[in-house]
C-alpha cells in the first residue's frame, strides 16, 4: 500500500480505451491512486472497432492479474475461430474450422474472441466509481520545472499531476512531450462497414463467412470479413492507396448506398459472393487509414511521462496486436509502479525496456503481415505462411 506522502503524487492516464482502463484497474488493485482523463462525454467503446483475439501471453495474463479471467472466460468465444483465405474468384486457399475437441482443449489458453465493448465493459464494472473524468480532452500538456506536467484541457480545466500516461492512440497529445516523431501513413486504406444480424437477414453469406473471419484478397486489395458477437459481420474494404485518396476519390463516405455503388466499382470484377459483403453493409460507412510509427521507435526517457498502447506503437491490425500490447503495456507498468512507488523514474525506466522489446518484435510482424497480405498472388502467400506455422507446431 502506498504511504501518505505517496498518496499525494497524482497520475494521470489519458485515454480510456483498453490499455488504459487496463492500467487504471491494475493500479487500483496495487492501491495507486490514478485518474482516467477521456475526451468523450461517455463511454464509446461500443462503437469502436469490431472483435478482438486476446493473446494468453499478454492480453490474458493482464486479465489474470486484475482478477478477471475467469469473468472473461464466461464472455469470451472459443468457438469463433474459423478461418477462410480465399482469391477474388472465391477460389478457397485455407478453410480452418477448429474440431471440437481442439476448442475444448483451448478453453484455458489460445486466442480466443470477445467484442471490445463487451471487453470494456467488463474492466469498467470493476473500477471505482469516479475514476474516469468524461469530457476532457487533452489541449496541450506542458513540462513544467519541477518535473511534473500540467494538464490543459478543451473544457478548460487545468491539472497538475507527478506521473502522465498517454493512452490516447496514435495520435497522441502526450507524445509531442517526448519525441519529434510522428505516425506515418503505411499506404492502406480501409472502409469499415457492418452487415446487421447476417445469419438471420443474409443467412448464404452468413454460411460462407463462417464462425470467425474471411479474407479475400487479390490485386493489392481485400475484403475482409469478421463476425461480432452481436451477430454483425464487420467488413473491411481494403486497398492501398494515396493518403489522400479519401479526399479525391470523388466518393460520398455520409450517403452511404451511393458510396457502396461506387465502392463495388472499386471492385467490379471480384466474385458476386464477395461483392455482396459490400451490398448488404447498412449502418454509415467508417473510412480509415492505418497508420504506424517506425519499428523499433523510442523516446528520449522522461521521469514524469510515459506511453502505453498505440501511443507507444501504433502498428497495422495485421498481426491481432494493438489491443494485446496496450493490455501488456499495462501490466507491465502497473507492475513496475508497484515496485517503485516512491520513484517513478525508476519504475518508467524498467516498464519502458520491456516495451521496446516487446512492441518491436510485433510490429515487425505486423508490417510483414501487412505487406504480404497485400502483395501480388496475396492469397496464395498467406496460406502457404500460415500452412508453414502450422507445420512448425506440429513438429514442436
Amino acid at each position: 500500500m502506498t504511504t501518505g506522502t505517496q498518496e499525494q503524487k497524482r497520475i494521470a492516464i489519458i485515454g480510456a480505451g483498453p490499455g488504459g482502463l487496463t492500467l487504471a484497474l491494475l493500479l487500483q488493485r496495487y492501491g495507486i491512486p490514478a485518474v482516467i482523463y477521456e475526451r468523450e462525454q461517455q463511454d464509446q467503446s461500443h462503437a469502436r472497432g469490431g472483435t478482438l483475439d486476446i493473446h494468453e501471453e499478454s492480453g490474458q495474463k493482464a486479465l489474470k492479474e486484475a482478477g478477471l479471467y475467469e469473468e472473461f472466460q464466461a464472455l469470451a468465444r472459443y468457438e469463433e475461430e474459423d478461418f477462410r483465405i480465399v482469391d477474388k474468384t472465391g477460389k478457397i486457399y485455407i478453410d480452418e474450422e477448429p474440431e471440437p475437441e481442439q476448442l475444448e482443449a483451448e478453453q484455458t489458453g489460445g486466442r480466443p474472441e470477445i467484442d471490445r465493448g463487451v471487453l470494456c465493459d467488463l474492466l469498467l464494472q470493476a473500477i471505482n466509481p469516479g475514476t474516469i473524468k468524461y469530457g476532457y480532452k487533452l489541449h496541450k500538456a506542458i513540462s513544467l520545472e519541477n518535473g511534473m506536467t500540467e494538464l490543459h484541457f478543451e473544457n478548460g480545466e487545468v491539472e497538475t499531476v507527478h506521473l502522465l500516461i498517454g493512452a490516447d492512440g496514435a495520435f497522441s497529445r502526450v507524445r509531442p512531450l517526448l519525441t519529434d516523431i510522428d505516425v506515418e501513413y503505411s499506404g492502406l486504406t480501409m472502409l469499415e462497414l457492418n452487415i446487421l444480424n447476417a445469419a438471420e437477414n443474409h443467412p448464404e453469406l452468413a454460411a460462407f463467412n463462417k464462425r470467425g473471419k474471411m479474407f479475400a484478397l487479390d490485386d493489392n486489395k481485400g475484403i475482409l470479413g469478421q463476425l461480432n458477437g452481436d451477430g454483425r459481420i464487420k467488413v473491411y474494404a481494403s486497398f492501398k492507396a494515396e493518403r489522400n485518396w479519401l479526399e479525391t476519390s470523388g466518393i460520398p463516405f455520409d450517403q452511404p448506398q451511393e458510396a457502396k455503388a461506387q465502392l463495388l466499382e472499386i471492385f467490379h470484377d471480384w466474385d458476386e459472393q464477395l461483392k455482396d459483403y459490400i451490398r448488404y453493409a447498412e449502418d454509415a460507412i467508417l473510412p480509415r487509414r492505418i497508420y504506424m510509427l517506425p519499428i523499433g521507435f523510442k523516446w528520449d526517457r522522461k521521469p514524469g511521462v510515459t506511453l502505453i498502447g498505440d501511443a507507444a506503437h501504433v502498428m497495422s491490425p495485421f498481426a491481432g496486436e494493438g489491443v494485446n500490447m496496450a493490455m501488456f503495456d499495462a501490466l507491465e507498468l502497473a507492475l513496475a509502479l508497484s515496485r517503485n512507488t516512491d520513484d517513478f523514474g525508476k519504475a518508467i525506466a524498467e516498464y519502458e525496456e520491456i516495451m521496446y522489446q516487446f512492441s518491436a518484435e510485433k510490429a515487425r510482424e505486423s508490417n510483414d503481415n501487412l505487406q504480404l497480405t497485400f502483395s501480388e498472388d496475396a492469397a496464395a502467400n498467406l496460406a502457404e505462411l500460415m500452412n508453414s506455422i502450422h507445420e512448425q507446431f506440429a513438429q514442436q
